[in-house]
């Protein structure tokens, strides 16, 4: 008998709590909710461990307020915390602030789950992946970065509404960093096989490209307080379950490239296969000069962020 998988979600807010929940659903493992504020991670662990009669999932579930001696030897740990950004805030206070939070929490995992793999959900991605990597010098396929699986669900979403199919049968192929500057590579996304190129005029293409992108400020538009948390728990829960499950699954993931599509130190979205070790090949495709142009601009984007960060 095989002892069960540990996963720490750090983070006990929308996404957080829902990644638990996707968790604990698909029995991946015992969860552990960490957060700062007083009780809300251990109410909302003890509210989902009363589901699990009803759902039927032998996962166990406990919340800490900044105790990590809980999160002891987890397999996989899930970092959503920081701050969203606020009235009158500049995106470098955001930057700076999410950092500071990041690279505590990466201290007090390091010392608690020293063979951890890392996923990084926290904002802005890619930056944030890069202080990850810094501050608990692990090597880089234990530290992955969440993004491209939730744009690309986002963008498959769209294309099984304008194609009338399954979204079983969408594939969708998203590069680069994430928000604006994403890149995401229609002649790669595929219906049953068939590029979408195919089967959609070049207009309906482009605007759901577009939809794609703007895909995260859409839903912050209508909900008006707060952001998207299904999708992307559930993008993390994906990447967890490939790592855990050793599916060697290639998903769209922040991974630090060194040299890969010309680009050298830097956390961009690439096809990554996901598998026990975490990430254990980033895989190279030939991209059109536009594309490669298109990568080149989301790459310096970050490295701006990282620049200011001074990492």
């Amino acid at each position: 008998m095989g002892k069960r998988n540990k996963i720490t979600v750090v983070g006990a807010g929308n996404v957080g709590a829902t990644a638990a929940h996707w968790l604990a659903s698909k029995e991946l493992g015992d969860v552990v909710l960490v957060d700062i504020i007083e009780g809300m991670p251990q109410g909302k662990a003890l509210d989902l461990a009363q589901a699990a009669p009803v759902e039927g999932f032998d996962s166990r579930l406990v919340g800490s307020t900044n105790d990590y001696s809980l999160t002891k030897d987890s397999d996989v740990v899930i970092i959503t915390s920081g701050l969203a950004r606020k009235p009158g805030m500049s995106r470098d206070d955001l930057l700076k602030t999410n950092a500071g939070i990041v690279s505590s929490v990466v201290d007090e995992v390091v010392k608690y789950s020293p063979d951890s793999i890392l996923i990084i959900v926290s904002n802005p991605l890619d930056a944030m992946c890069q202080v990850a990597l810094r501050r608990s010098g692990f090597p880089k396929h234990r530290v992955i970065g969440m993004a491209g699986v939730l744009d690309s669900a986002r963008m498959r979403c769209f294309l099984a509404e304008a194609l009338d199919v399954s979204v079983e049968n969408v594939t969708a192929f998203v590069l680069g960093g994430h928000g604006d500057t994403m890149v995401p590579l229609p002649r790669y996304s595929t219906c049953a096989g068939i590029p979408i190129t195919e089967l959609l005029s070049a207009e309906q293409v482009e605007s759901i490209v577009k939809r794609t992108a703007g895909g995260g400020a859409e839903i912050v538009g209508l909900l008006k307080t707060g952001s998207a948390y299904y999708a992307p728990s559930a993008a993390a829960v994906e990447m967890t379950e490939a790592i855990l499950k050793d599916k060697k699954k290639i998903l769209p993931c922040a991974a630090y490239l060194e040299g890969e599509y010309g680009v050298n130190g830097l956390y961009v979205g690439v096809p990554c296969k996901l598998g026990a070790r975490g990430l254990e090949q980033i895989i190279e495709i030939n991209l059109t000069a536009e594309e490669r142009i298109a990568l080149q601009k989301s790459a310096a984007s970050v490295q701006e962020l990282v620049d200011v960060l001074g990492i």
